[in-house]
């Protein structure tokens, strides 16, 4: 200790609490006193390190303090010998079970004072050491803890803005795969919302769905590998040109092969393959039924009706009624009967992502560059293929 021990005296006799203290002073303590239980209960809190506690005094007697002392967490702890001129046995055992660490006869001895203290104030260094390295240890704890969760909450919005960065990045592949559309941002909106819809009633997990919502703009990344001739022809297709039209869905796989990213990876599997229908017409690989991935599938009938209901160089907007028809005319073969399904009985959610991304509210996030690309001129520069690898 690197004070002196602080022993308190509860006795209400004052000569013995004299006796006492000058006892507790030559064995190089300092004395505290108290002349009654009162006292002595407000003494304790204050720094004290043993308790030498008479037990005969009026009112409230030595068993009771001992008890009390012993009933609160701050002194709970606090060793107490109590000097006594009780020598029964039933005595004894009673001032245990009150809380006594120990017994001093009347009347005290100096010896058995000095023997009895020191041992019970090593007994209370020893404690005070362990709460205080206990006390120490958690305050390192959690400072490091405060230190680990500040750099967890770093390194999470770190991600969190890679990933946003990602998603932008996405965004904007999409956007300039379909520039020349003037109804580019909305579309790309209203598809992806559409896809996930469909894949949230269709109860996938909560990330495949998410990864649907960001994936599914890139479905037609593909065209940017088509020339504009072909892509803003007014008219109808002839052969050789719908076959090259078709080529967008492989040209956008290779795009998007090869990333580690797994939203580019379902980007990939949905580019080749929203073209696929249920009863195996489709292109490129005329795959069947569930052969094709359920991404596929979604976006398949999101893609269909949003492009039924806009207006594109070769055609005017369908009303809603009309689409509604030709999509009836496609359950199970053109689309999966399950995602068919699923878009009516949430026509009401469909149809209210359809107005909230209408032609140019829904262009906002993308107003200025649709702005930037429509001033520079690269709509008047027509596009040829592009050359990718294998072409």
């Amino acid at each position: 200790m690197d004070r002196k021990p602080r022993v308190l005296i509860v006795d209400d006799e004052e000569p013995n609490r004299f006796v006492l203290s000058e006892m507790v002073r030559n064995l190089g303590y300092e004395p505290e006193v108290a002349q009654d239980g009162v006292g002595a209960l407000a003494m304790a809190k204050l720094d004290i390190d043993l308790v030498l506690l008479d037990v005969n005094m009026p009112g409230m007697d030595g068993f009771e303090v001992a008890r009390r002392l012993r009933e609160d967490p701050q002194t709970a702890d606090l060793p107490i010998i109590q000097i006594t001129a009780l020598a029964g046995r039933e005595d004894r055992l009673r001032a245990v079970e009150a809380g006594a660490n120990d017994f001093i006869a009347k009347p005290v001895e100096m010896t058995e004072l000095r023997v009895r203290t020191a041992s019970l104030l090593r007994i209370k260094e020893q404690q005070d050491a362990i709460r205080r390295h206990k006390a120490e240890l958690e305050a390192t704890v959690e400072k490091r803890t405060t230190a680990l969760r500040n750099a967890l909450d770093a390194m999470a919005e770190a991600q969190r803005r890679t990933h946003q960065a990602h998603l932008d990045t996405i965004q904007k592949l999409a956007l300039a795969a379909e520039y020349k559309d003037e109804d580019t941002a909305a579309h790309i909106h209203r598809m992806s919302r559409y896809s996930e819809l469909l894949a949230r009633t269709a109860k996938l997990p909560p990330g495949e769905v998410e990864t649907i919502l960001y994936a599914s703009p890139m479905h037609d990344v593909g065209k940017m590998g088509i020339p504009d001739g072909i892509l803003l022809k007014p008219g109808k297709l002839d052969p050789e040109e719908w076959q090259l039209m078709q080529q967008h869905t492989t040209i956008g796989a290779r795009i998007l092969h090869g990333s580690a990213s797994e939203l580019l990876q379902l980007g990939e599997v949905i580019a080749v393959t929203h073209h696929e229908k249920w009863n195996g017409s489709g292109y490129p690989e005329g795959l069947v039924g569930e052969d094709i991935p359920i991404a596929g599938r979604i976006c398949a009938v999101a893609d269909v009706f949003d492009a039924l209901t806009t207006k594109r160089p070769y055609k005017l907007a369908m009303p809603n009624e009309k689409a509604y028809e030709i999509l009836h005319e496609g359950r199970g073969t053109h689309f999966d009967p399950r995602m068919h399904d699923l878009f009516f009985e949430n026509l009401d959610e469909a149809v209210a992502i359809q107005q909230q991304f209408q032609e140019g509210a829904s262009e906002e996030p993308y107003a200025e560059e649709l702005r930037c690309v429509r001033q520079t001129g690269w709509v008047a520069q027509p596009r040829t293929a592009l050359p990718l690898p294998g072409h």
